[in-house]
């Protein structure tokens, strides 16, 4: 077994950690505060070919493997989560469906837009009735000549507000149930889709987060994802690469908490000596570092197997789970270490204990990763 990068992967990692350093880590905390997009971000990322990397080069992608594009939303989340699961969400949640089930004029019309960045994704599943019973969703879609209408309302939709292209999930045989759920892909100019209720998070505040609400949505039938009743089979195989991404999430985030952790309790003078000097502190950071690498490792192992085309469910709920529960342990001890100051507003560790809880939360909360886990072994 290899577990070193090529040198193509480190180069990338190597110039995605300056870029985050340079133009995302200065503005991370301002963002936060406004809880405001980063739009001149994501422009320059964009530029960068970095809004499609895991997708064919004649798709406007950047041709590179799904590890690479896992390395990559790990250093920009080092820097600002919420800009991280901003690239993640469109990557791999949007731009994925369309590459791995469109035919040839969607991905031209659609796919090829938003790896080149010019477009915006997002994908909407979720309704405020339906969370991880995905099969309680009440969003229709009839149809009506060579048009369907969709009718319903979607929430907690990240990249909801700023979004150009939305995945969206409806029932178009509601008798059948999670058979009968197709997917469609649906342009935010589209009559009747308008943007609802804007969200107000605790933390990730710069990923905007609204509901999407489908009133008589026009949508050509030429713009169904796959066949009628493929949508459930669609989200639950995006969802286990979206898992690989909030898995890389947490592991930049818990990343960033060793970072804070190790530059404060070394620059830290209490009782004449540097916090890091004393036995507690230095068992946080141990076991810190210590589960970093672990979540890491799980992390490269799922993208790795998603690369080889081999199974990588349970592999990428492994990875999401631990990942997520690493990063919330540690961003609390990051702010333990740092006292007082820890808890104030505008220091790092503060936000990262706060954009930390959400990778227990979405693209499948811990306790569904758990099911998911034991169910592919119980089987």
């Amino acid at each position: 077994m290899n577990f070193t990068l090529t040198e193509e992967q480190e180069l990338i990692q190597a110039n995605i950690r300056e870029f985050a350093q340079k133009h995302l880590e200065p503005i991370a905390a301002r963002l936060d505060e406004e809880s405001r997009f980063p739009s001149e971000v994501i422009a320059q990322l964009a530029e960068l070919g970095m809004m499609g990397m895991p997708y064919p080069r004649e798709y406007g992608g950047g041709g590179t493997d799904f590890l690479t594009y896992t390395i990559v939303v790990e250093e920009l989340c080092r820097a600002c989560a919420a800009t991280g699961f901003t690239v993640s969400c469109h990557t791999a949640l949007a731009s994925g469906p369309i590459f791995n089930y469109g035919n040839e004029a969607q991905k031209q019309k659609y796919l090829v837009p938003l790896c080149q960045g010019r477009q915006l994704g997002a994908f909407a599943l979720t309704e405020p009735g339906a969370g991880t019973d995905v099969g309680a969703a009440s969003t229709t879609a009839v149809r009506d000549g060579e048009d369907y209408v969709l009718n319903g309302t979607k929430t907690f939709i990240s990249n909801g507000p700023n979004a150009d292209t939305y995945v969206i999930f409806a029932k178009t045989d509601p008798s059948k149930g999670l058979k009968g759920m197709s997917a469609f892909i649906v342009s935010r100019d589209n009559p009747g889709l308008s943007v609802g209720e804007h969200f107000a998070k605790m933390g990730i505040r710069a990923s905007q987060t609204s509901e999407i609400v489908l009133k008589d949505c026009r949508v050509p039938g030429a713009d169904l994802l796959g066949r009628e009743g493929d949508g459930f089979r669609i989200a639950m195989q995006t969802l286990n690469d979206g898992r690989i991404g909030v898995a890389a999430q947490a592991v930049g985030i818990t990343q960033a908490a060793l970072d804070e952790s190790i530059r404060y309790s070394s620059s830290r003078i209490q009782f004449n000596k540097p916090l890091a000097v004393n036995q507690a502190i230095q068992w946080m950071i141990a076991d810190m570092a210590t589960e970093l690498a672990a979540a890491r490792f799980l992390t490269y192992h799922a993208a790795f197997l998603k690369d080889q085309g081999a199974a990588y469910t349970r592999e990428a709920s492994m990875a999401k789970l631990f990942a997520a529960e690493v990063a919330n342990r540690h961003a609390s001890k990051a702010v333990q270490i740092h006292g007082g100051y820890g808890y104030i507003k505008g220091q790092k560790v503060e936000r990262l204990m706060r954009d930390a809880k959400i990778t227990e939360i979405y693209e499948g909360t811990s306790e569904a990763q758990r099911m998911v886990i034991a169910g592919s072994l119980l089987r």
